[in-house]
C-alpha cells in the first residue's frame, strides 16, 4: 500500500454510480479542482456530517471550481438511501472493492466487518494531489472550510 503525496497524480478509479452507469475520477474532475471522499459507511454519524457538510458547501464550492465525489463499500441499495436522506447531488460510488481502492490510494481498510476508513483528496484541475487526509479510525477528515480556503490559497499563490 501506498500512500499518495501532494503531487502525486490520483489513480484512475472508476465508481459504480446509483443508478446504473460507472463514473471515471479522473474524467468526473478533470479541469476543475476536485475533492475525493472515501467514506467508512452510511453507518458512520462522522461520515454522513461530512457528505451533509459538503452538500451545503456546494455554492461555496462552486465559486472555488470544484466538484466532489464520494465513495464507499456500501452497497447500491444502501447507498441510494443515503443520497436520498442527505439529498446529495455530487457522484457517488457504491459497492467499491475495499482492497483495491486502498492499494490504489493508500486507505486504511477495516478488517472485520469490512469497509474503508476516512480518506480524502484534494486535486489540481490537472489531476494531481494538492494535500491528501488519512483517517484510521472515526474522526480526521476534510471539511469543506478548510478544502475551500486551500483552493483560494492555492489559487492566489500558485500552491499550497
Amino acid at each position: 500500500m501506498t500512500l499518495l503525496h501532494p503531487g502525486s497524480a490520483f489513480p484512475d478509479l472508476r465508481l459504480d454510480l446509483v443508478g446504473g452507469g460507472t463514473v471515471s475520477v479522473r474524467d468526473e474532475l478533470a479541469g476543475h479542482f476536485g475533492v475525493v471522499l472515501i467514506y467508512r459507511g452510511s453507518w458512520c454519524p462522522y461520515c454522513n456530517a461530512q457528505l451533509r457538510a459538503f452538500q451545503r458547501a456546494h455554492d461555496g464550492l462552486a465559486a472555488v471550481d470544484a466538484k466532489v465525489v464520494a465513495l464507499s463499500v456500501d452497497d447500491e441499495v444502501t447507498t441510494k438511501a443515503l443520497v436520498d436522506k442527505l439529498r446529495l447531488t455530487f457522484p457517488v460510488g457504491h459497492s467499491a472493492d475495499a482492497h483495491a481502492v486502498a492499494e490504489a490510494t493508500g486507505a486504511f481498510v477495516n478488517p472485520d466487518p469490512e469497509y474503508l476508513q476516512s480518506t480524502g483528496f484534494v486535486l489540481d484541475p490537472s489531476g494531481e494531489i494538492v494535500v491528501s487526509v488519512y483517517s484510521s479510525g472515526a474522526i480526521g477528515r476534510l471539511v469543506p472550510e478548510d478544502v475551500m480556503g486551500l483552493i483560494k490559497y492555492h489559487k492566489e499563490h500558485g500552491g499550497a
